[in-house]
């Protein structure tokens, strides 16, 4: 009898050749609906964690294989530790402290991150289209934070979500549960730009392409500068926001950028 079958690794990273410089991160459990369990989510954040390492990377593509981009936290593995002597308990911190800890690294890592959605992402799956810097939707996309309708408030995803849209639009998706195309998507601000599925994959790697042909410092320094102003009093963001502009300012490829700006030539990018 041979060797019992390995599972198939649920993330698959994919160093593209055109643009370079860019990578694409693909969900791959479509017979899953690319759920969220719990080893997806550590692998995940694993993954995002090791690309942050990586200063040969300028941009990265988060995309999915199958008909649903991310159903969110596996349901059946859930149902599956009701049954620990806890009731669940143990396992569900773990699991929404995981899943916590591997959006944060999607937006610690210092290469933004462009969501490709071209199918349905829902629950923790439309939470982490919400917390990546960018995101392009194929017209057949949609979008739903259902929780409320099985019983469970999708709170975490609520707080990606609530960064995303205004208040009120936030608060129709959790309280309503109901699926959103693409378009509208686009209208409340969870995705940038909508386009033919044939065309999506397109306009996500254009975005990559343009973000990788700039520096990597200075992308980096605004994506982290970005953050942590965003919810700080208005008087706090502008001395945080100060400080990181002189620290940009005396950086070799600021002074190259604006040297190349003046002598009308490209500027030569070394990231430091």
């Amino acid at each position: 009898m041979g060797q019992p079958k390995a599972p198939a690794d649920p993330i698959r990273v994919v160093r593209l050749t055109e643009p370079t410089g860019v990578v694409e991160v693909v969900l791959d459990r479509p017979a899953q609906r690319n759920s969220l369990t719990l080893e997806v989510i550590e692998a995940l954040r694993s993954v995002f964690e090791g690309l942050a390492a990586d200063r040969e990377i300028k941009a990265i593509v988060l995309s999915a294989r199958g008909p649903v981009f991310s159903a969110g936290h596996d349901l059946k593995q859930i149902t599956a530790h009701r049954a620990d002597p806890d009731g669940g308990r143990a396992f569900f911190e773990q699991s929404m402290q995981a899943c916590s800890r591997m959006m944060q690294s999607i937006m610690r890592c210092p290469q933004p991150v462009i969501a490709l959605v071209e199918a349905t992402a829902t629950a923790a799956g439309c939470q982490l289209v919400a917390t990546c810097d960018l995101a392009v939707a194929s017209e057949d996309s949609h979008f739903c934070t259902p929780g409320v309708n099985i019983g469970l408030f999708c709170s975490t995803p609520m707080v990606a979500l609530t960064r995303n849209v205004p208040p009120k639009r936030a608060m129709e998706m959790l309280l309503l549960g109901e699926v959103i195309d693409a378009g509208r998507a686009a209208e409340w601000g969870l995705v940038n730009r909508v386009a033919p599925r044939a065309e999506a994959r397109d306009v996500a790697l254009s975005f990559a392409r343009q973000i990788a042909a700039k520096s990597a410092l200075t992308v980096s320094v605004g994506k982290r500068a970005f953050y942590d102003q965003a919810h700080l009093p208005v008087d706090e963001a502008y001395a945080l926001a100060a400080r990181v502009m002189v620290e940009n300012l005396l950086a070799r490829d600021a002074c190259e950028g604006i040297s190349a700006f003046v002598e009308k030539r490209p500027p030569e990018w070394k990231g430091c």
